[in-house]
């Protein structure tokens, strides 16, 4: 189902503060300009992962909420899962039309 496999580290709780840092809001940024880690002054953070063409691939809260997105080399996105347990597949055509939807719900499209 999945065609990398992809690993992620929880930061430290609460991060900012681990790196003695006092002011918030507390953003860190990668080397491509994308926000990878956001933390506000109540201890509330998220992160995000991105691919090499910059679009996010992981989405995490510090509620445990998390998110994994995969995307074809046009960069239609190709699979979804989330925390709760719902996920969605697509298929695009040669064109970026979509062609085929399937969901957990046991929803499916064909176009």
């Amino acid at each position: 189902m999945f065609t990398r496999k992809l690993s992620f580290t929880k930061p430290m709780y609460p991060k900012a503060e681990s790196l003695g840092i006092t002011e918030f809001p507390y953003y860190e940024y990668d080397s491509k300009g994308n926000q990878t880690y956001y933390e506000q002054s109540n201890g509330y953070w998220f992160k995000r992962e991105y691919d090499s063409n910059g679009i996010i691939i992981y989405y995490e809260n510090s509620n445990g909420s998390w998110e994994r997105y995969e995307y074809d080399s046009n960069g239609n996105e190709t699979y979804f899962e989330d925390s709760n347990g719902y996920w969605v597949k697509k298929e695009y055509d040669c064109y970026g039309k979509r062609i085929y939807y399937e969901n957990s719900d046991s929803e499916i499209e064909r176009y």
